[in-house]
């Protein structure tokens, strides 16, 4: 397990948010978990709604995580899925927004509703999503 922190900084305050990367039961495949770190329960919450006004920058720090687990660990692929459908369709965006970027060093796959995995399309409905970077050679 490798674990980010860092903060969001707007009108509701410092708030701490996590990034965690855990292993899966697959080999090589980590499971990105993303939220505020409740100090109470000392556990990530990733249903909390900050509304800091600063989404955009949380989700480019959130990206560069990716950057930096990868580069430590090549050749580990990252699953990764909203707590909710609206959080999921927000990386979609956040994905597609950015896809030209990030298909330069990451290859981008999108887990559809029919239970396949696909070459990410931009502004397609998806349940999931999975990254590697390039270097991989991995089928599907």
């Amino acid at each position: 397990m490798l674990y980010f922190e860092f903060v969001s900084d707007g009108p509701n305050g410092r708030i701490k948010k996590v990034v965690q990367y855990s292993e899966t039961s697959t080999k090589n495949v980590f499971n990105l978990g993303f939220g505020d770190y409740d100090e109470r329960t000392k556990r990530i919450n990733d249903l909390s709604i900050s509304n800091n006004g600063d989404s955009m920058k949380v989700l480019a720090t959130v990206a560069s995580t990716v950057y930096a687990f990868t580069e430590k660990y090549p050749d580990v692929w990252i699953i990764a899925a909203g707590s909710t459908s609206a959080r999921t369709r927000l990386y979609r965006m956040g994905i597609s927004d950015n896809l030209a970027e990030i298909a330069e060093d990451f290859l981008v796959y999108g887990y559809t509703q029919k239970g396949d995995w696909e070459e990410f399309t931009i502004n397609k409905h998806y349940e999931a999503f999975l990254i590697t970077r390039k270097s991989i050679n991995f089928e599907l």
